[in-house]
């Protein structure tokens, strides 16, 4: 194996760390956002965070669902409880971001803003420290040709 593959072997559990410090990163730009829109557009700002970020979050679950959680399967069967669990948790994730989203959009409180914002969070933090628990060890040397920013989400 050449040095070149065993770094981007390697690079697989990078890219997930990092994909999770950048989503992290965007919902704490949110939650900063609540409290700091404008009172003569409330909400505009905040709307446009809280949709980048429920966006950001939904390609990189949909990205591990399409081919990174296949890839792990396959290479890794006895892991398919563990992936069964983190997708279950996406569905659960898009339901937390979807209702997100309807508060943001009808310009909802700061107060009811903050509450879906630590539902997600909280789900969101359980869920990454779950997965990289399970999964960085087995990332080092997951054979995946694919381009990361597909795979973990473009934020």
């Amino acid at each position: 194996m050449t040095e070149r593959e065993t770094t981007r072997l390697i690079a697989w559990s990078n890219e997930l760390r990092e994909a999770h410090a950048r989503l992290r990163e965007a919902l704490r730009i949110v939650r900063d956002g609540v409290h700091a829109a404008d009172p003569h557009t409330p909400g505009r700002v905040l709307l446009l965070h809280c949709r980048g970020f429920c966006t950001a979050l939904d390609q990189h679950h949909r990205g591990e669902d399409r081919a990174l959680f296949p890839a792990i399967e396959a290479a890794h069967p006895e892991l398919t409880p563990v992936l069964r669990r983190l997708t279950e948790d996406h569905a659960m994730i898009d339901v937390l971001l979807t209702a997100l989203a309807a508060a943001a959009t009808s310009g909802a409180p700061p107060d009811d803003l903050d509450r879906h914002l630590d539902g997600v969070g909280a789900i969101m933090e359980n869920h990454f420290a779950f997965e990289e628990r399970q999964l960085l060890g087995v990332l080092e040397a997951l054979a995946l040709d694919a381009d990361p920013r597909e795979v973990l989400g473009r934020l």
